[in-house]
């Protein structure tokens, strides 16, 4: 196997709308070729999207495949061992599904399956807003929902779901969430009252170190951020629409090794 290719590793991020691809460079923590999007099928259910998937690998011919590279692919559930364990935000038909060994056998690959926010977490840790910091440290993903991932001295805690506390009688992520703000057509100064209950709760059940806000919103993060009234650092993430992809491409390339 040549240089390029083992410190290159391939990351396919699952998403409702799109299904997004490309090799990573894991030294620069950056695509290594143009990224491939295919739109997600309807009902996206394992096999549907195990097709788009190895359509998606066979976009990429020669060097920027890296034939032997690992690959890691999210998943928008709790992913344990390789197992679905959740279907909050995807199709039922997961739960319970292999999807190592599923996502494996139809590429001829090893494929090692992440939770979607964990891959962000990763992604922040090696490369982004989280690079170098010890202690814990709590990475979220402001959108449809809240997802969170947790790292122990740049050691990943696996499937937190922070998003489903409840915080002032309500669940957190239908109350804060980005989509909540757009929903209930909330100022940014009045969604920064609720983000501050929500980061406050954390703060408050794991003294974190720091805390990194993703998600598509995280490029406004000027008009939010600095109301966000609590004593933890709070930063937002800087790899934003390429985590997903980076992420999962760090985590294979860690089974991997």
């Amino acid at each position: 196997m040549s240089d390029s290719q083992t410190s290159r590793a391939f990351g396919i991020d699952i998403g409702g709308t799109g299904i997004k691809g490309a090799p990573v460079d894991l030294e620069a923590g950056d695509f290594a070729a143009e990224r491939v999007r295919i739109p997600t099928p309807q009902p996206a259910t394992p096999e549907a999207i195990g097709d788009v998937v190895v359509e998606l690998l066979g976009e990429f011919e020669g060097d920027d495949a890296a034939p032997g590279a690992p690959i890691g692919i999210t998943v928008p559930g709790v992913v344990s061992h390789g197992v679905v364990r959740s279907a909050a935000n995807i199709d039922e038909s997961w739960l319970g599904t292999d999807a190592d060994a599923l996502f494996s056998n139809l590429t001829g690959r090893r494929v090692h399956a992440v939770n979607d926010a964990d891959a962000a977490g990763l992604a922040e840790a090696r490369y982004g807003a989280a690079r170098g910091r010890g202690g814990l440290v709590i990475v979220t993903t402001l959108g449809t929902g809240i997802g969170s991932a947790l790292l122990l001295d740049g050691v990943l805690v696996p499937n937190t779901e922070l998003g489903h506390l409840e915080v002032e009688g309500h669940h957190a992520e239908t109350w804060a969430a980005n989509s909540a703000r757009e929903r209930k057509d909330l100022s940014m100064e009045e969604w920064a009252e609720r983000l501050t209950v929500y980061y406050g709760t954390l703060e408050r059940l794991f003294s974190p170190e720091l805390i990194v806000v993703g998600g598509g919103i995280s490029k406004r993060s000027d008009e939010f951020l600095p109301l966000i009234d609590i004593g933890t650092t709070i930063v937002p993430a800087r790899l934003r629409n390429r985590a997903g992809v980076v992420g999962a491409a760090v985590y294979a390339s860690e089974r991997a090794g």
